[in-house]
């Protein structure tokens, strides 16, 4: 009886495992069926089974579509039948994607992050008023706060502001603003710590800065 045990490593290796062994099993009997009508009956049947153990894709477009795709990529696409798709072909599920290209938009300062530069670009594109006046005090101060996260020495705000110049394309200068940035213990502070102070100053009437 101990001889007759089967492990799985001894077993024949489960392309989706996720379908179990008996699925295999059955597309396997399916691929040795020789009357057609017959195989086209038993495919139909498989991908029933298919789909009553995956419910919770039913509402999916293409659902049929990916089950089909399925069965015959766990047939090693050497089951013959009638499907309602395309059928997929062993070398396009083998054939390995382009190598994604990693963004190089503004190396020269990689410590803002490849947000800044979109957020600038959106700046960009707005009217000139409050709210682009606001957004780029926001952008200024991030761009401060990750100055301060790479290089955790004081920086100048005309440093920023030289940086903020040069991203835009010459397109917004606060060289000659008389507005402040945030000092750096305000932009450094802690999440924590900043939630215990505005909680303790609620209340209290006092009017918060505007950038």
């Amino acid at each position: 009886m101990i001889d007759d045990l089967e492990y799985n490593t001894e077993r024949e290796h489960l392309i989706i495992p996720e379908y179990g062994r008996h699925l295999q099993k059955m597309i396997n009997h399916a691929k040795t069926v020789k009357d057609r009508d017959e195989r086209n009956n038993l495919a139909k049947a498989i991908i029933a089974v298919m789909g009553n153990m995956q419910p919770h894709l039913r509402d999916v477009p293409d659902f049929q579509h990916k089950l089909w795709d399925q069965l015959f990529i766990m047939a090693n696409f050497e089951l013959d039948v009638d499907s309602p798709y395309e059928k997929p072909t062993k070398e396009i599920f083998e054939e390995r994607p382009d190598p994604l290209k990693y963004p190089q938009n503004f190396p020269k300062y990689r410590f803002y992050g490849n947000n800044i530069k979109t957020m600038i670009d959106v700046a960009n594109t707005w009217e000139d008023g409050d709210l682009k006046e606001a957004l780029v005090y926001t952008i200024a101060n991030h761009m401060k706060k990750c100055f301060l996260n790479w290089n955790k020495d004081t920086v100048e705000d005309d440093v920023i502001y030289d940086h903020l110049y040069e991203l835009s394309g010459g397109k917004i200068n606060l060289k000659n603003t008389d507005e402040d940035l945030s000092d750096a213990s305000s932009l450094m502070r802690s999440k924590g710590k900043h939630t215990k102070k505005q909680h303790h100053k609620k209340g209290s009437g006092k009017h918060r800065k505007r950038y």
